[in-house]
């Protein structure tokens, strides 16, 4: 039977950070996979250049049942700690938008920043490793695997969530919380897109690749980002950061023209341009494509003039009703298939925010994504794994 002090359940960003970190303060670290490749996710996400951190990462933009356990864990390990690891890598990174950073040339940097880590600390990687089953002993935890049984003073559970099963994603997480009598709240896809009615799709899959900035506003919340029509629905960063919000039967409620007085905007045009029509209108500030395809219902719904000189104040104000609050009701998400994360899983309540051990069973502890922890599209997920993980490897 093997022996070790730290036994690590997946080879993901969470994992290796993990491994690396408890491997320098002086334990004995395996690290096991299903997997033949680690840091599979990281690799194709921020479109293979990996959003690796964000500056801004605060509680507030996290969603969990118990919104209070992240703080401690980012607070301890924020985002300037990872930027500095990156920089004595010498990995070249840029800052997309305000605070969000890349790879300036690929995910595979980050990959490699983990993979170096763990070698020079000391740790183990083992792939292509399946796991058995578990059994608790009193100051440990035997763990039967493909290279046999495993003994560890500590079992990490660093799994991830259901997102993208084709890298490997599987409820393995989920599955050890309940046997070892942790809730585990719901789960779904969030940071996905969202798919449309048939109707709907007939209409709106013509635009497929037309992509402009709007805000979307769902369940109190609203995104300014852009938005993206594809041949199956909505996508791009305003789609993806609502759908953590939304739930089944929900509308989402656009609005084309964000940041501006739409009122006033309508009422301008009227005077400066009366003889053009609605087209003309959106087309000033949106694709021509979609300016027609906005307006073709809206002249039809409101009876507006093709002269804008003719338009009443009662449709007028409806028109900026209109285009401010503009209703879709997605028939669905994606899924799992292409969602970044999931939204809900291992309840929080049951875990030390110190350093990540099971309140009625030390020896397992859970860190990532498998957590009820999600954070928001641009870095916040990637800055949680970190933060999570090095809690967890200074603590074990």
């Amino acid at each position: 039977m093997k022996t070790t002090d730290v036994l690590i359940l997946g080879a993901g960003a969470a994992g290796m950070m993990c491994a690396a970190t408890a491997a320098y303060a002086g334990q004995r670290v395996m690290v096991i996979d299903h997997a033949r490749q680690a840091g599979r996710k990281i690799l194709m996400s921020g479109g293979g250049r990996c959003n690796f951190t964000h500056l801004d990462a605060q509680p507030q933009h996290y969603l969990s049942s118990n919104p209070g356990f992240c703080i401690s864990a980012l607070k301890r390990y924020p985002p300037q700690a990872f930027l500095e690891l990156v920089e004595r890598h010498g990995i070249d990174w840029v800052e997309k938008t305000p605070g969000q950073l890349f790879c300036t040339h690929s995910s595979k940097d980050i990959q490699q920043l983990l993979l170096t880590e763990m070698d020079w600390a000391g740790a183990s990687l083992h792939l292509s490793t399946r796991f058995d089953s578990m059994h608790i002993k009193a100051d440990s935890i035997q763990v039967d695997t493909s290279l046999g049984r495993i003994e560890a003073g500590a079992l990490v559970v660093a799994t991830g969530g259901l997102s993208i099963p084709t890298l490997g994603a599987t409820g393995l997480g989920y599955t050890l919380a309940e046997q070892l009598d942790v809730p585990v709240l719901p789960r779904s896809p969030a940071l996905v897109p969202f798919t449309l009615s048939a109707e709907d799709k007939a209409q709106w899959s013509e635009l497929s690749g037309l992509s402009c900035g709007v805000a979307v506003t769902c369940r109190g919340q609203t995104f300014c980002e852009p938005l993206l029509i594809t041949h199956r629905g909505l996508s791009g960063p305003a789609m993806l950061q609502i759908s953590s919000f939304w739930r089944p039967g929900d509308s989402l409620s656009i609005n084309w023209l964000p940041g501006q007085d739409v009122a006033q905007r309508i009422q301008q045009f009227r005077q400066q341009q009366p003889r053009s029509g609605l087209v003309t209108l959106l087309s000033q500030q949106l694709p021509k494509r979609l300016a027609q395809r906005l307006a073709d219902p809206l002249v039809q719904t409101l009876g507006l003039n093709p002269q804008a000189a003719q338009w009443s104040q009662a449709q007028m104000t409806r028109l900026h009703q209109s285009l401010s609050d503009w209703p879709i009701r997605p028939a669905g998400t994606e899924g799992y298939r292409t969602a970044e994360v999931t939204l809900g899983g291992v309840d929080t309540q049951a875990i030390s925010s110190q350093d990540f051990s099971l309140r009625h069973c030390p020896q397992v502890r859970f860190i990532g994504e498998v957590l009820d922890v999600t954070g928001q599209l641009g870095g916040f997920n990637f800055q949680w794994a970190w933060a999570s993980a090095v809690a967890c490897g200074r603590g074990v």
